[in-house]
């Protein structure tokens, strides 16, 4: 029987794939550029966080079960789309960090809407080129 968590992260998964992801491709909203684990095509996801100097910090709401987090570990050569330019950087997938913690000092609306929709956090730092 599928618990409450995998339907939550389920249907979040859906609204984000359907709705979210093709919507955000045409805004000026920061995007995350991940290849393939299996396809090796570019793959788009919006995402919310904060450039820190060389860094862009982010927290993935769905954890190790993200496709981008799937991605990154086949691969971590990634590019982030910010302020409507593309920056290559490695991605690193910070499971000792406090990701609760850290979306503290990420932009509020966006951290509040993974707090809400998140099923298993998990801190993403990319190291920007």
């Amino acid at each position: 029987m599928t618990d409450l968590r995998d339907l939550k992260r389920q249907v979040v998964h859906g609204i984000q794939r359907l709705v979210v992801n093709p919507v955000g491709r045409q805004l000026p909203v920061t995007m995350l550029e991940t290849i393939g684990r299996k396809s090796g095509q570019p793959r788009r996801t919006a995402v919310g966080g904060r450039l820190v100097d060389s860094q862009f910090w982010m927290v993935s709401e769905h954890g190790e079960h993200s496709d981008y987090v799937y991605n990154i570990k086949a691969n971590p050569a990634v590019r982030v789309r910010i302020g409507g330019q593309w920056r290559s950087g490695t991605a690193h997938l910070l499971p000792d960090d406090d990701a609760r913690l850290r979306l503290r000092n990420l932009p509020r609306l966006n951290s509040a809407g993974v707090l809400a929709m998140g099923t298993a956090l998990l801190t993403v730092r990319v190291d920007l080129d």
